[in-house]
């Protein structure tokens, strides 16, 4: 083996490093949070009394959680300039993303608000709450508590997948690596040293994760 690595040839290009990272970041949590606002909306169709409600959200779950998000991604960034919609990618990615997510974290969201024992939502009926200020103040926490590691999972997972948006030209991580190894011809150099920044990365949202369900939902202030 006669391959000389050459880790330093990455140096002049931190900065670009750097702008990815700070991309993936900001589509990670801004995805995150559009996708939960999808998915809790979509959650609570699911369990509507209206059947056409239930079945709006029931095809929209089953279509994107049964289609690559690849094509996803690229029918929202080639298929809809055929309508007349052009999107940039950052936006494009965003869309896509929260709209994938938005699909996992319906059914996740469902799970946890089944997860809540009936009687208790009886209670709260029984005591004169409205079924809105039931869900909030009765179910809401209850479901949060039970699909909380789940969807810390689902932001992980959302973070990595945020790579196959460079095949739209989104300027995140990845593509910022390809940039370099295009310009270098480090091809080992230029992956390893991302792969070990998505690694930093999830270890540091795990410990993040870790704390926020401790602090929340484990040692809650006595009221």
């Amino acid at each position: 083996m006669d391959y000389s690595f050459k880790f330093a040839a990455l140096w002049r290009y931190r900065d670009e490093i750097v702008e990815g990272v700070l991309l993936t970041l900001q589509l990670s949590l801004a995805t995150m949070a559009l996708g939960l606002v999808i998915g809790l909306a979509f959650a609570v169709m699911r369990k509507a009394p209206a059947a056409w409600m239930r079945a709006i959200a029931r095809g929209y779950v089953e279509a994107i959680r049964n289609t690559p998000l690849l094509v996803q991604l690229f029918i929202v960034f080639y298929g809809l300039p055929s309508v007349g919609i052009r999107l940039p990618a950052n936006e494009a990615a965003l869309i896509a993303l929260a709209v994938n997510l938005g699909a996992y974290s319906a059914e996740i969201f469902r799970a946890g608000i089944e997860s809540v024992r009936v009687s208790q939502v009886e209670a709260g009926r029984s005591l004169g709450l409205t079924a809105g200020q039931t869900f909030f103040h009765v179910v809401l926490f209850q479901a949060m508590k039970a699909i909380y590691p789940a969807m810390a999972s689902q932001f992980i997972l959302l973070m990595l997948a945020t790579s196959i948006v460079s095949s739209i030209g989104a300027t995140e991580l990845f593509h910022q690596a390809a940039f370099i190894e295009s310009r270098t011809y480090r091809s080992f150099e230029a992956y390893a040293l991302i792969t070990v920044v998505y690694l930093g990365l999830t270890l540091v949202f795990r410990a993040f994760f870790s704390t926020v369900y401790w602090a929340v939902f484990v040692r809650r202030p006595a009221r």
